[in-house]
């Protein structure tokens, strides 16, 4: 009977165990794989845990390396995510399956001695189904709260792997104390001794698992906390844009209404000069006009007039430092991209494209060129600027940014550097407009 038995604990039930492993993995990294394949992992498994424990550090690499396989090459998640889940379910099964084992052997001395078959199957069955149900509970705090992360933010999550390692070794220690410390019943104190050796592996066990969830409840609080500094600074450089478009609207404003207070003072003017035949002065005092509406013009006309505002302003601001600019950027107008957000892309994308073009060696061209096209319902924006093409090129916070909002829209931005240009591309996906943005874009190029 007794074989039976082992035979039904290590393979039946690990294959159990092992299929109940790779479910949870799959449902964590969000995949949905073919049924039969949790049943081929699980025998493949249950065979390698023939030869390699895992509860030895060998056998533990060797389960975790199986996972991190399936979860590349049958749930199609990348390495980094496959690999920590990987550790992270292993982990939890053993500690899980620790704190089960230690409880029943606290309970040991206090059950009969001679069991029958039939209660010891099903006291087999209990603890088994126990263990199982704690590993699938802390399964599902793990997929209900620590599986929703970017690719950025698993990529830095992967830090939590150390700490994993650490737990493991620390329960593999455990392991060999128990293992060491058998229990030896003694006439005088043998009681004693083996409740506070079960109690201490109780603890240590527990004390493993809630270490687990301390720390991926703190990367996550850590991840809110970096969202909403991201946040704040969008929130920071939107009061910036908004106070520099007033400004430049009242300047502007100002300057209209002074010319609309003068314009028949100035009509009279050249009417008089042609009365008197004075075609020279006439001709020069019209140049003189045709310059101040010219200043009031917007040098960059993208069909957005709070876009114009901006571009305009870092052009200019551009063009007094010496540099060539050139802007053929046309917005449908109004769209689903709000106005701030089209302004925080541009006024990032420029503000270091002028600052890059600045610092060139003189003698050195020095240009930058703002172009972009709607293609369906996609808007596509490069911002080019000559590069000395020497260096290391580091993104900051500006470029941070202009990644997240093109995040915000489903889009992407990328990078392009050639030896003399620096090129920054950004997509953004457009909702349609009821009228159609290229019903839009048709009516524009008629007027």
């Amino acid at each position: 009977m007794a074989e039976y038995l082992d035979f039904f604990n290590i393979y039946i039930m690990g294959v159990i165990e092992m299929s109940f492993q790779f479910y949870f993995l799959a449902k964590i990294l969000k995949k949905k794989i073919w049924p039969p394949f949790y049943f081929l992992f699980a025998v493949c498994a249950v065979i390698a845990g023939h030869f390699l424990s895992v509860s030895t550090i060998i056998g533990f690499m060797a389960l975790v390396f199986l996972l991190t396989v399936c979860g590349m090459f049958v749930c199609h998640a990348d390495f980094k995510s496959s690999l920590l889940y990987a550790a992270l379910t292993t982990e939890i099964m053993l500690l899980c399956y620790g704190i089960v084992k230690s409880l029943i052997s606290l309970l040991c001395p206090f059950l009969p001695v001679v069991f029958h078959d039939t209660v010891s199957i099903a006291f087999m069955l209990a603890s088994e189904t126990v263990s199982l149900a704690l590993t699938g509970f802390c399964y599902y705090m793990v997929y209900r709260y620590f599986s929703d992360y970017t690719t950025v933010e698993m990529q830095q999550m992967f830090l939590v792997f150390i700490p994993i390692l650490m737990i493991f070794i620390m329960s593999e220690y455990i392991n060999m104390i128990e293992f060491e410390f058998q229990v030896k019943i003694l006439e005088e104190d043998g009681p004693f001794e083996y409740l506070l050796n079960h109690w201490q592996l109780l603890a240590m066990h527990f004390l493993g698992l809630v270490s687990l969830f301390c720390i991926l409840f703190s990367y996550k609080k850590l991840q809110q906390n970096f969202r909403l500094s991201t946040e704040l600074s969008l929130l920071e450089q939107q009061e910036h844009s908004l106070n520099q478009y007033v400004e430049e609207a009242k300047a502007r404003y100002d300057r209209t209404k002074s010319l609309r207070h003068d314009i028949r003072n100035h009509i009279a003017v050249v009417k008089k000069l042609l009365q008197s035949e004075k075609l020279e002065e006439a001709v020069t005092y019209m140049e003189d006009l045709d310059d101040m509406a010219e200043k009031m013009s917007f040098p960059c006309s993208t069909n957005n007039p709070v876009v114009d505002i901006l571009v305009g302003n870092k052009l200019g601001i551009a063009k007094s430092m010496g540099i060539d600019v050139d802007c053929s950027l046309l917005l449908p107008y109004p769209c689903g991209l709000k106005d701030i957000d089209i302004c925080i892309v541009l006024s990032n994308a420029l503000d270091n494209a002028i600052h890059a073009v600045k610092s060139l060696d003189a003698g050195t061209e020095k240009y930058i060129r703002v172009s972009g096209r709607i293609q369906g319902d996609f808007l596509m924006m490069e911002i080019e600027n000559s590069f000395h093409g020497k260096g290391v090129f580091k993104k900051g916070t500006g470029l941070s940014n202009v990644n997240a909002v093109a995040e915000k829209y489903g889009g992407a931005m990328s990078i392009e550097t050639q030896r003399n240009a620096f090129v920054l591309h950004v997509l953004l996906i457009i909702s349609q407009h009821p009228e159609g943005i290229p019903q839009q874009m048709e009516r524009m190029n008629k007027k």
